[in-house]
């Protein structure tokens, strides 16, 4: 008795089967997602579109059309993010913010920039791109941005515009 193999092209039916795992798992529209910590508010995002990806093995979820996200600090003040585009990757929690970022403060600071990195675990922002900040006492612009979540420890590249500086007085001078 001899044995007869055949061989089939199964090319296409793979590639089939792969495109259902690029799919995502889930589109939701107008959404408003609530996140709490120990029964306090912390953030209250609000997107026309998401696009659920954490079906894959590199977890991630996409704000095509946009999104806003309003931040509660401990005293409970009220800072906003707004831009054109975001996506979150869940395993290392940083947030790509693009186009038309606007970072807003309750005390009037505001931040613009084409795109924004947030990275939510060590709460720190950073940039490449040109950014305008502007506050009480700043109003310049730069391009690179390295800063905790409260503006207090920044690094940037080249400035223009307005900084204010303080010097300590003189002991020898007197006033």
């Amino acid at each position: 008795m001899i044995p007869f193999f055949s061989c089939e092209d199964n090319t296409q039916a793979l590639k089939d089967l792969t495109a259902d795992l690029q799919d995502p798992l889930g589109t939701a529209y107008n959404i408003r997602m609530v996140y709490t910590d120990s029964a306090a508010v912390k953030a209250i995002l609000t997107a026309p579109k998401h696009v659920d990806y954490t079906n894959l093995s590199f977890q991630y979820s996409e704000f095509p059309e946009g999104l806003k996200v309003l931040f509660f600090d401990d005293q409970g003040n009220e800072n906003q993010v707004i831009a054109d585009y975001g996506i979150l990757y869940n395993d290392s929690k940083l947030i790509d913010l693009k186009g038309h970022v606007q970072l807003l403060s309750h005390e009037g600071a505001k931040l613009t920039t084409q795109q924004l990195y947030w990275d939510s675990k060590s709460e720190w922002l950073f940039t490449e791109q040109p950014f305008t900040f502007e506050d009480k006492e700043y109003n310049f612009n730069a391009v690179r941005l390295d800063s905790n979540r409260d503006f207090t420890k920044f690094q940037t590249g080249n400035l223009i515009g307005t900084v204010a500086v303080s010097e300590p007085i003189d002991s020898l001078e007197t006033p």
